[in-house]
């Protein structure tokens, strides 16, 4: 292993707290960063830096921890286009939604959900994300959802078994049948490559008591809760991650003051998914409710092909400046260390000693430009476990 300085950094996010100007950002001006390995070794003033093997000149730029995206549906084939632009033109559509992409997904093969999968891993590296959950859900047979899982671990850690995404097609009379078979062998056989157990807890998909028993089924087996919680409308969602300890309740766009309370009482991270708003118009989460309750908020894509179908964090951040309420940085933090939170990590989303060396130079001076210059290509390089990989 060896160490490598970066210098002349205009502005540092490090999330810490305790380094820097003592704000949640930890921001340290003209600073610097060691790297020794995979591991970020010190930060502090430029002028301070210890002497290490390699060095590289930031040039001015600000430095970033590398995005953490903790929620995403990356194991697909197909797209919906033609759904997307009915929708945006005003026109009425009546295809199967997340059905065309069960059946198309069914029909690929391993190589071509892998191909998808990494095309679209490559495509959110080069906009700074380091870290991604993904999930299945697109399969919804046993056979299907097992090696959905088996190829998403083959690329990340957290991966979460989502076969409870709707209630596969072919038990659609028979609702109670499909929940036994998602905590029953087809837990068994995903299980095995999971960290995560979600479900969509939503009229038309899961209600209450039907997903408090596949979470409990899942946390049986070792696997942690997640919930795909109040988007469309209110429901017992949230409160059951909360009572349930889950990791992350997922979109909260409709919440009482009982939700928020909750929130804000417990462990579990609001994330918050703004891609899935943009192209569904439909209402903004209310991030500054959240945050002024003292809930810890994360920014994610929800990557999939029907209603958030980007892989873009900078974009994300800037749609939760503008229409969520959030100061950017707010914003930079949740989509870093707020990411983070939701996967319960503390290694990544924050650079101080310690952590793992996964940053992005920006191609500006402050991280405030993500949000400034929305639709710009503002990341100039990624390093990842100490590694520049762009």
């Amino acid at each position: 292993m060896s160490s490598t300085v970066i210098t002349n950094i205009a502005t540092l996010v490090t999330n810490d707290p305790s380094l820097g100007d003592n704000s949640p950002l930890g921001l340290v001006r003209d600073a610097a960063v060691v790297l020794d390995g995979d591991r970020v070794a010190w930060t502090g003033e430029s002028s301070k830096a210890p002497a290490t093997d390699n060095r590289v000149d930031a040039g001015g730029r600000a430095v970033i921890p590398g995005f953490v995206d903790s929620h995403s549906h990356l194991v697909f084939a197909g797209d919906r286009t033609e759904e997307f632009n009915a929708r945006m033109s005003g026109r009425g559509y009546t295809a199967g939604g997340i059905r065309t992409t069960v059946a198309a997904t069914r029909a690929a093969t391993d190589r071509e959900l892998e191909d998808n999968l990494t095309r679209f891993l490559d495509e959110a590296l080069r906009q700074g994300t380091t870290t991604f959950e993904t999930k299945s859900g697109y399969g919804l047979t046993v056979a299907d959802e097992a090696r959905a899982l088996r190829l998403a671990a083959a690329h990340t850690d957290e991966v979460t078994y989502l076969g409870a995404h709707i209630v596969s097609p072919d038990y659609a009379d028979d609702p109670a049948a499909y929940v036994a078979l998602v905590t029953g062998e087809m837990l068994d056989a995903c299980a095995p490559y999971a960290r995560w157990i979600d479900v969509f807890c939503e009229k038309g998909a899961f209600d209450g008591d039907q997903a408090r028993e596949i979470l409990t089924a899942g946390k049986a087996r070792g696997l942690h809760p997640r919930i795909h919680a109040n988007q469309l409308s209110h429901g017992p969602g949230v409160q059951l991650a909360v009572e349930l300890d889950a990791a992350s309740a997922d979109h909260c766009t409709h919440l009482t003051d009982a939700d928020v309370d909750a929130l804000a009482s417990g462990n579990t991270v609001a994330t918050l998914l703004p891609g899935a708003e943009f192209s569904t118009r439909a209402a903004w989460p209310d991030a500054r409710r959240l945050l002024d309750a003292g809930v810890t908020v994360a920014l994610s894509t929800d990557c999939n092909p029907g209603s958030s179908f980007t892989s873009s964090v900078p974009f994300c951040v800037a749609l939760a400046v503008r229409d969520m309420g959030m100061t950017p940085d707010e914003a930079v933090w949740s989509a870093t260390a707020g990411g983070a939170a939701a996967l319960r990590r503390t290694d990544i989303g924050r650079l101080a000693p310690g952590a793992r060396a996964d940053l992005v130079v920006l191609d500006a001076p402050s991280h405030v430009h993500l949000a400034y210059r929305p639709g710009v290509p503002l990341v100039s390089q990624v390093w990842r476990r100490g590694v520049q990989v762009l």
